[in-house]
Protein backbone atom coordinates (compact mmCIF):
# COMPACT_ATOMS: atom_id res chain seq x y z
CA UNK A 1 0.00 0.00 0.00
CA UNK A 2 1.26 3.34 -1.31
CA UNK A 3 2.28 5.49 1.82
CA UNK A 4 -0.18 9.60 1.85
CA UNK A 5 0.98 12.78 1.32
CA UNK A 6 -1.15 15.67 1.80
CA UNK A 7 -0.22 18.78 -0.07
CA UNK A 8 -1.13 22.32 1.54
CA UNK A 9 -1.37 25.09 -0.85
CA UNK A 10 -0.91 23.43 -3.70
CA UNK A 11 -1.27 24.94 -6.30
CA UNK A 12 -1.34 23.04 -9.56
CA UNK A 13 0.56 20.60 -7.76
CA UNK A 14 4.95 21.26 -8.56
CA UNK A 15 5.22 19.65 -5.51
CA UNK A 16 2.78 17.11 -5.69
CA UNK A 17 4.30 15.81 -8.77
CA UNK A 18 7.53 15.38 -6.97
CA UNK A 19 5.73 13.49 -3.98
CA UNK A 20 4.04 11.18 -6.70
CA UNK A 21 7.21 10.44 -8.02
CA UNK A 22 9.01 9.64 -4.32
CA UNK A 23 5.64 6.66 -4.39
CA UNK A 24 3.25 8.41 -2.45
CA UNK A 25 -0.33 9.17 -2.96
CA UNK A 26 -0.82 12.51 -2.88
CA UNK A 27 -4.35 14.54 -1.60
CA UNK A 28 -4.21 18.56 -2.45
CA UNK A 29 -5.48 21.49 -0.73
CA UNK A 30 -5.82 25.04 -1.89
CA UNK A 31 -8.17 27.67 -0.99
CA UNK A 32 -8.58 28.31 -5.10
CA UNK A 33 -10.03 26.37 -7.59
CA UNK A 34 -7.30 24.45 -9.35
CA UNK A 35 -8.35 23.11 -12.93
CA UNK A 36 -4.74 21.36 -13.69
CA UNK A 37 -4.18 19.81 -10.56
CA UNK A 38 -1.72 16.97 -11.00
CA UNK A 39 -2.53 14.61 -8.03
CA UNK A 40 -4.56 11.60 -6.60
CA UNK A 41 -7.18 13.91 -4.84
CA UNK A 42 -8.02 17.43 -4.43
CA UNK A 43 -10.33 19.35 -2.10
CA UNK A 44 -10.86 23.27 -2.21
CA UNK A 45 -10.99 24.55 1.07
CA UNK A 46 -8.51 26.49 3.76
CA UNK A 47 -5.05 24.15 4.26
CA UNK A 48 -4.81 25.46 7.90
CA UNK A 49 -8.00 23.91 8.40
CA UNK A 50 -7.52 20.45 6.72
CA UNK A 51 -7.54 17.39 9.08
CA UNK A 52 -3.80 15.84 8.71
CA UNK A 53 -5.39 12.17 10.23
CA UNK A 54 -4.49 9.39 7.79
CA UNK A 55 -1.32 11.07 5.93
CA UNK A 56 2.28 9.64 6.37
CA UNK A 57 3.36 12.90 5.17
CA UNK A 58 2.62 16.38 5.09
CA UNK A 59 3.78 19.10 3.10
CA UNK A 60 2.94 22.32 3.26
CA UNK A 61 3.93 25.64 0.80
CA UNK A 62 1.81 28.58 2.30
CA UNK A 63 2.02 31.74 0.21
CA UNK A 64 5.65 33.67 0.00
CA UNK A 65 4.09 37.51 -1.42
CA UNK A 66 4.74 38.13 2.04
CA UNK A 67 8.93 37.61 2.23
CA UNK A 68 9.89 37.22 -1.41
CA UNK A 69 11.79 39.79 -3.43
CA UNK A 70 9.20 39.52 -6.27
CA UNK A 71 6.36 41.14 -4.06
CA UNK A 72 9.03 43.98 -3.00
CA UNK A 73 7.61 46.59 -4.54
CA UNK A 74 3.91 46.00 -4.16
CA UNK A 75 5.06 45.96 -0.10
CA UNK A 76 6.70 49.22 -0.29
CA UNK A 77 3.88 50.94 -2.19
CA UNK A 78 1.73 49.68 1.02
CA UNK A 79 0.34 46.22 -0.17
CA UNK A 80 -0.24 43.36 2.72
CA UNK A 81 -0.06 39.78 2.32
CA UNK A 82 -0.94 36.99 4.74
CA UNK A 83 1.64 36.03 6.79
CA UNK A 84 0.92 32.08 7.21
CA UNK A 85 3.98 30.49 8.14
CA UNK A 86 3.78 30.17 11.67
CA UNK A 87 0.14 29.38 11.92
CA UNK A 88 1.05 26.25 9.65
CA UNK A 89 3.86 25.77 11.81
CA UNK A 90 1.70 25.68 14.79
CA UNK A 91 -1.00 23.26 12.55
CA UNK A 92 1.98 20.57 11.51
CA UNK A 93 3.36 20.47 15.25
CA UNK A 94 1.73 17.04 16.10
CA UNK A 95 2.40 15.71 12.94
CA UNK A 96 5.80 13.60 13.10
CA UNK A 97 6.67 13.96 9.26
CA UNK A 98 6.10 17.23 7.54
CA UNK A 99 7.57 19.89 5.61
CA UNK A 100 7.27 23.56 5.24
CA UNK A 101 8.43 25.52 1.86
CA UNK A 102 8.99 29.07 1.21
CA UNK A 103 11.48 31.70 -0.11
CA UNK A 104 14.57 32.89 1.41
CA UNK A 105 13.64 35.86 3.33
CA UNK A 106 11.34 34.05 4.95
CA UNK A 107 10.97 33.31 8.79
CA UNK A 108 11.38 29.50 8.39
CA UNK A 109 13.38 27.53 11.12
CA UNK A 110 15.48 26.16 8.16
CA UNK A 111 17.42 23.02 7.73
CA UNK A 112 17.69 22.40 4.26
CA UNK A 113 18.11 24.43 1.13
CA UNK A 114 17.75 23.70 -2.45
CA UNK A 115 18.70 25.33 -5.61
CA UNK A 116 18.22 24.31 -9.14
CA UNK A 117 21.75 23.61 -10.14
CA UNK A 118 21.67 20.67 -7.47
CA UNK A 119 19.61 18.90 -10.23
CA UNK A 120 20.97 17.81 -13.13
CA UNK A 121 17.99 17.58 -14.83
CA UNK A 122 16.75 21.44 -14.02
CA UNK A 123 17.89 24.72 -15.61
CA UNK A 124 16.26 27.22 -13.03
CA UNK A 125 17.58 29.46 -10.02
CA UNK A 126 15.42 28.94 -7.58
CA UNK A 127 16.49 28.71 -3.83
CA UNK A 128 13.55 27.98 -1.65
CA UNK A 129 14.45 27.07 1.82
CA UNK A 130 12.75 24.08 3.63
CA UNK A 131 11.63 23.47 7.42
CA UNK A 132 12.10 19.69 8.20
CA UNK A 133 11.40 16.85 10.98
CA UNK A 134 13.70 14.93 10.13
CA UNK A 135 17.27 15.49 8.82
CA UNK A 136 18.31 15.66 4.72
CA UNK A 137 21.90 16.30 3.33
CA UNK A 138 21.42 18.73 0.40
CA UNK A 139 22.27 16.95 -2.57
CA UNK A 140 25.20 19.04 -3.61
CA UNK A 141 27.29 22.59 -2.03
CA UNK A 142 28.81 24.40 -5.05
CA UNK A 143 26.74 26.04 -7.90
CA UNK A 144 28.38 26.00 -11.51
CA UNK A 145 30.24 29.48 -12.44
CA UNK A 146 28.13 31.07 -15.18
CA UNK A 147 24.59 29.56 -14.45
CA UNK A 148 23.12 32.17 -17.07
CA UNK A 149 25.15 31.71 -19.94
CA UNK A 150 25.22 27.86 -18.97
CA UNK A 151 20.97 28.10 -19.51
CA UNK A 152 19.82 28.39 -16.24
CA UNK A 153 16.67 30.88 -16.09
CA UNK A 154 14.47 32.59 -13.17
CA UNK A 155 10.84 31.88 -13.35
CA UNK A 156 9.67 34.64 -11.54
CA UNK A 157 6.48 36.02 -12.54
CA UNK A 158 6.69 37.27 -16.12
CA UNK A 159 9.97 38.93 -15.27
CA UNK A 160 13.23 38.41 -17.21
CA UNK A 161 15.84 36.95 -14.98
CA UNK A 162 18.48 39.71 -14.12
CA UNK A 163 21.87 38.85 -16.48
CA UNK A 164 19.66 36.57 -19.11
CA UNK A 165 21.10 37.15 -22.48
CA UNK A 166 19.23 40.26 -23.99
CA UNK A 167 19.72 39.30 -27.26
CA UNK A 168 17.32 36.46 -26.94
CA UNK A 169 14.23 35.71 -24.82
CA UNK A 170 13.73 32.42 -25.91
CA UNK A 171 13.97 31.07 -22.60
CA UNK A 172 11.43 33.29 -21.66
CA UNK A 173 8.64 31.71 -23.41
CA UNK A 174 6.17 29.11 -21.25
CA UNK A 175 7.44 26.26 -22.94
CA UNK A 176 10.83 27.26 -21.95
CA UNK A 177 10.10 27.84 -18.66
CA UNK A 178 8.40 24.56 -18.00
CA UNK A 179 11.66 22.85 -19.36
CA UNK A 180 13.51 24.49 -17.10
CA UNK A 181 11.16 23.95 -14.08
CA UNK A 182 10.92 19.77 -14.95
CA UNK A 183 6.95 20.63 -15.40
CA UNK A 184 4.89 20.17 -18.46
CA UNK A 185 1.12 21.11 -17.26
CA UNK A 186 1.09 24.51 -15.89
CA UNK A 187 0.41 27.89 -17.53
CA UNK A 188 2.87 31.07 -16.62
CA UNK A 189 1.28 32.53 -13.30
CA UNK A 190 1.06 29.02 -11.73
CA UNK A 191 4.86 28.16 -12.92
CA UNK A 192 5.94 31.17 -11.40
CA UNK A 193 4.16 29.60 -7.85
CA UNK A 194 5.36 26.47 -8.30
CA UNK A 195 8.03 24.22 -6.29
CA UNK A 196 10.05 22.09 -8.98
CA UNK A 197 9.12 18.72 -8.55
CA UNK A 198 12.40 17.43 -8.56
CA UNK A 199 12.70 19.05 -5.04
CA UNK A 200 9.43 17.37 -3.54
CA UNK A 201 10.88 14.22 -5.11
CA UNK A 202 14.37 14.47 -3.32
CA UNK A 203 12.27 15.08 0.03
CA UNK A 204 9.75 12.73 -0.48
CA UNK A 205 12.44 10.20 -0.81
CA UNK A 206 13.97 10.92 2.62
CA UNK A 207 10.36 11.29 4.36
CA UNK A 208 9.84 7.15 2.74
CA UNK A 209 12.44 6.21 4.49
CA UNK A 210 12.52 8.04 7.38
CA UNK A 211 8.80 6.74 8.21
CA UNK A 212 9.95 3.24 6.92
CA UNK A 213 12.60 2.83 9.40
CA UNK A 214 10.28 4.35 11.95
CA UNK A 215 7.53 1.44 11.43
CA UNK A 216 10.24 -1.23 11.39
CA UNK A 217 11.86 0.29 14.71
CA UNK A 218 7.81 -0.15 15.88
CA UNK A 219 7.66 -3.85 14.74
CA UNK A 220 10.72 -4.79 15.55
Amino acid sequence: MKLRALDLFCGAGGATRGLQMAGFYVTGVDIHPQPRYCGDAFFQGDALQFPLEGFDFVWASPPCQAYSAAAYNERARGKRYPDLIAPTRDRLAAHPYSCIENVPGSPLKTTLVLDGWMFPQLRVVRRRLFELTFFILAPRSQPPKNLIAQGYSCVVGGGRCSGAPVASNAWHTQAAKQKAMGIDWMHRRELSQAVPPAYARFIGEHATQAICAARKERAS
